[in-house]
């Protein structure tokens, strides 16, 4: 480590931190202390880049429908994909199946139990090894998080920023240094729920916290400048149109299969552009005539609006609702679905929330 924390100061952190788990901690979750490497890793998986507020209900669902992993590797994707709706990051389901497939038929449903062989399955990073390694088979890998990067900048006042290619670093050999070896799952789980209850990223609870009297941050007056981010994510904006054409009861959708996040979910017909339109019935007649040679439809409702923030990318989506009287062929590709059969077909979350509060179908 780079900057000097003592060996005194560690083991006063790992101790009080450890005390504050035993005697304080009320933080329950279902997949805490059970040691099944299956529901430990599923939890994990789920739970990136979510928060566990929305994470914990598909937890469930997922456990519930698939019991073990061998249930969950024979499942469609179809089926999966429909179950992850809304938790958005489509990659990190299709990395979860094919994790599933290659553990239940490549392995016989066991997962490796070291740290390099869980580490070396698809979706899975350095963090979610640590975790999986610690809480099923209590090897002693620290955790890195947001959580834990916070605890840990704010209680040693490490004002190094913890998103560059150093901080991470650093960040990670004082986690190291500051774990239990002998109770890696305990310590791992105990920080973590500690950053999520106690010090957390707004109004964290100062004033009751077992760890405020050695904590630089709080005896500096700079909890509220720690952890140090240099970075600023730059989101880049997308502009989708969607049109949704109604035939009789029935709406007309299809499967994307471009390689981006959003692979094999369904959609309506999709007009991108570079950037926002104005839609009002002379550009809808003009775009509907020209692009797809419709010249008899209504426009059911004004255009619905939709806005979507990711990690690098917001996504303003429009949708416009069309009553057709047949399809035409440039839109014979499309699949014609029942309104109230749509809720059986897994969409990005745009067009659920669309669908939610739209057309009222969830």
């Amino acid at each position: 480590m780079s900057l000097q924390i003592s060996e005194l100061d560690l083991v006063r952190f790992r101790k009080a931190l450890m005390k504050w788990n035993s005697s304080d901690n009320k933080r329950d979750l279902p997949w805490k202390g059970i040691g099944n490497p299956y529901y430990i890793w599923l939890s994990e998986v789920i739970l990136q880049q979510t928060r566990v507020e929305q994470g914990l209900s598909y937890y469930l669902k997922f456990i519930s429908a698939f019991p073990t992993i061998h249930d969950l590797a024979s499942a469609k994707d179809e089926e999966v994909l429909k179950m992850w709706e809304g938790l958005g990051y489509y990659n990190r389901c299709r990395n979860l199946l094919a994790t599933a497939r290659y553990i239940a038929f490549e392995c016989k449903s066991e997962f490796p139990s070291t740290f390099e062989g869980l580490l070396a399955l698809k979706g899975i990073g350095p963090y979610t090894a640590a975790a999986i390694g610690s809480f099923a088979f209590n090897l002693p890998y620290a955790v890195v998080d947001g959580n834990v990067y916070r605890v840990l900048a704010r209680y040693f006042g490490v004002d190094l920023p913890s998103d560059g290619t150093e901080g991470k670093k650093f960040f990670q050999d004082l986690a190291n240094a500051t774990l239990d070896a002998k109770k890696p799952a305990i310590y791992n789980q105990a920080i973590m729920d500690f950053g999520a209850t106690v010090c957390k990223p707004q109004l964290p609870l100062c004033g009751v916290c077992a760890l405020q009297m050695s904590c630089k941050a709080f005896n500096e007056g700079r909890v509220d400048q720690l952890p140090v981010k240099h970075k600023r994510v730059e989101r880049k904006k997308r502009y989708f149109n969607y049109f949704v054409f109604k035939v009789g009861e029935e709406i007309l959708i299809h499967q994307r299969n471009e390689v981006d996040i959003w692979k094999d979910l369904f959609e309506f017909f999709l007009l991108e552009t570079a950037q926002p339109i104005q839609w009002d019935e002379c550009t809808i007649s003009e775009v509907l005539i020209r692009n797809l040679g419709i010249s008899n439809f209504g426009l059911l409702s004004q255009p619905f609006k939709v806005r979507q923030h990711l990690t690098h990318r917001t996504v303003e989506s429009q949708f416009i609702h069309i009553r057709i009287n047949k399809i035409p062929k440039a839109l014979a590709h499309l699949i014609p679905v029942h309104r109230n059969e749509l809720n059986k077909y897994a969409f990005p979350k745009t067009i659920q929330d669309y669908l939610t509060d739209f057309l009222k179908l969830a």
